[in-house]
């Protein structure tokens, strides 16, 4: 996407019923993953699938957000996408710190467990991916949502990328390293969405 001043247009800002329609059912699958993918997590000790999870939180809470700002002025929006940006940040944080922890103790994850959630977390983002996909190119704080639901889908092929290395190796080394790369996704959105964030707040 240009940064430049001329490509600075009025971005679709979210006023549609059927955005906002989408956006519901988005956030209520969101908030079931999380729920299915925490216990989940604890259950088979994979650091990777309760890094997802965190990823369904946020997404719930970033979905919320928006829904809430829709129809505000810009800059409540782009602030709104800028707290957006600050929380994905501390979430990958997190992540990481938890990861760097878990690495001392390097339990073993149950891979089958960690395989059948991260199917069905990624059936839930790509059905969330298609819904949400005519509206990837909004403003700041419609953006968030899409780069939020794509990070998703990648999340969940890296999980069950990480059951089949558990699975193939018998120790904890894969999941890690999907955690790590969970992570990086969320510092990388963050960067993305505060950066848009702060380049329309200039033009309010």
């Amino acid at each position: 996407m240009s940064t430049t001043c001329c490509d600075e247009e009025v971005k679709f800002d979210g006023i549609s019923a059927g955005f906002r329609r989408a956006l519901i059912v988005v956030i209520a699958v969101n908030a079931a993953m999380f729920v299915v993918e925490t216990s989940s997590g604890f259950y088979a000790e994979s650091m990777a699938l309760r890094a997802d999870a965190l990823d369904f939180l946020g997404d719930t809470l970033t979905y919320a957000i928006t829904l809430l700002v829709i129809g505000q002025p810009l800059r409540r929006r782009a602030a709104a996408a800028m707290l957006k940006g600050a929380s994905l940040a501390l979430m990958g944080l997190w992540v990481f710190a938890a990861t760097l922890y878990q690495a001392l103790v390097l339990e073993h994850p149950n891979a089958l467990v960690m395989g059948s959630v991260g199917l069905l977390a990624l059936a839930a983002n790509l059905a969330s991916v298609l819904l949400l996909l005519r509206w990837r190119d909004g403003d700041a704080n419609v953006r968030s949502v899409w780069l939020c639901s794509r990070n998703d889908a990648i999340a969940n092929v890296a999980v069950i990328l990480a059951a089949a290395g558990v699975f193939s190796v018998g120790n904890a080394v894969p999941d890690l390293i999907v955690a790590g790369i969970i992570a990086s996704l969320f510092l990388y959105s963050s960067v993305k969405i505060v950066a848009q964030a702060r380049r329309e707040l200039v033009f309010v």
